[in-house]
């Protein structure tokens, strides 16, 4: 056996068993990567409040724990008032179960000539083996539910706490970083930085701005068809429509449908026609013009991102990856090299079918000019369409014209 064969498989089996232990503390830890990357880009969404407040004299700390304090008040507020709105439209909507259940059943009885009544209807569903199973499975998922809702709000603790100390000692992070390397890299770095900020707050600035307007349009139709708590309920879609990647459309317009069903059942339909119009023109007129000019992306790349992002991470990816991308383009494009476009039609779009076929016109016309000019009908070359040929019986110097038909 070689010596080096022994020596040589211990450090096989030791970078195997370090790659295995790698990939188990990463699988172990890629929930709490994650939720250092989101508090990373919500650290990048407030750096220029925290500096604007920092440059004007106010310590960093303090500036950080205000922002941060301002959105936990707006966000508990929030939930507030929708929690009770959504409390007392449920009360509402019990109380009122009955009528909505004779008006069913009357329909029912009217149209397909049925006897139905409400107390067998009732006693049917109370006593039916699908509902006693779902309360049991309801009962048993309580704990399941309560394990749920403490994870979420340990989750977003950590998030905001990790946010924190990102925007809070951001000068300070960005000389540690900067100190391991050298000046050339400690440049490039910090422009990395500055464009991952601009990027981000731009992106936000889009979406709160779209928040906005999708919010002021529904509050319109809710006033209109007079469903209650219209403006919490334009609030709740204008924000769920735009911060939650995803399913947050169908969140945001499930909610003003069940309430504007308490109203009158039309209304439901009326509700989830114009989410669905107001969606497409979202989508295709606003979305595509704000992203333009405040992230500077492509919509085919954004939305390619948001699907690349949720296949990689989830709803954190959908949420960071427009800016994260955006932050990248940004980035690598002072290192691609850029040449001036050739001032030619087919460059726009325009090609020129007109005098591509004019020219082809009057070169035909041409040589059927010449043609007819000839005897025989052939075209004989000009000056110069002759070649020299010398063969067995020629004497050197001697030429012989050669035609050339077209």
């Amino acid at each position: 056996m070689p010596r080096w064969l022994p020596r040589a498989m211990v450090l096989a089996l030791a970078l195997y068993a370090c790659f295995q232990l790698g990939d188990w503390a990463f699988h172990q830890l890629v929930g709490l990567l994650v939720n250092v990357l989101l508090a990373f880009f919500l650290a990048l969404a407030i750096e220029p409040a925290v500096g604007r407040m920092a440059a004007r004299g106010m310590r960093r700390g303090l500036a950080t724990f205000l922002v941060f304090f301002g959105v936990l008040i707006a966000g508990i507020g929030f939930v507030v008032l929708l929690g009770s709105m959504l409390a007392g439209q449920i009360v509402d909507m019990v109380g009122n179960f009955p009528k909505y259940l004779d008006s069913l059943i009357h329909w029912i009885n009217q149209s397909f000539h049925t006897d139905l009544s409400r107390v067998e209807v009732q006693d049917s569903l109370l006593k039916s083996d699908w509902l006693q199973k779902y309360v049991q499975n309801s009962a048993s998922g309580v704990l399941d539910v309560s394990a749920t809702l403490l994870g979420g709000l340990f989750r977003l603790l950590t998030i905001f706490l990790f946010a924190f100390y990102f925007a809070a000692d951001g000068p300070r992070l960005r000389r540690a970083l900067c100190s391991v390397l050298p000046p050339a890299r400690q440049a490039e770095v910090l422009r990395a930085w500055e464009i991952a900020v601009d990027k981000t707050g731009g992106y936000l600035y889009s979406r709160g701005l779209m928040a906005l307007i999708s919010g002021i349009a529904h509050f319109v139709l809710f006033e209109i068809l007079g469903v209650p708590y219209a403006p919490a309920l334009g609030v709740w879609v204008g924000l769920v429509s735009q911060f939650i990647p995803t399913i947050g459309t169908y969140l945001a317009g499930a909610l003003p449908m069940l309430i504007a069903f308490t109203v009158n059942p039309w209304y439901a339909l009326w509700v989830l026609g114009f989410v669905v119009v107001y969606q497409q023109f979202e989508n295709y007129v606003l979305q595509p013009k704000l992203t333009s000019k405040t992230v500077d992306i492509h919509p085919a790349v954004a939305f390619g991102s948001v699907i690349a992002g949720t296949a990689l991470l989830g709803a954190v990816g959908a949420l960071i990856a427009i800016p994260a991308v955006a932050t990248l383009q940004a980035f690598l494009g002072a290192y691609v090299k850029r040449y001036d476009v050739t001032d030619d039609p087919r460059v726009h779009g325009h090609r020129r079918y007109g005098e591509a076929v004019l020219a082809r016109l009057q070169k035909a016309l041409q040589h059927k000019k010449d043609g007819a000019g000839e005897p025989g009908g052939k075209a004989v070359e000009a000056a110069g369409a002759t070649e020299t040929a010398e063969g067995p019986g020629e004497g050197p110097g001697e030429e012989r014209p050669v035609t050339e038909e077209r």
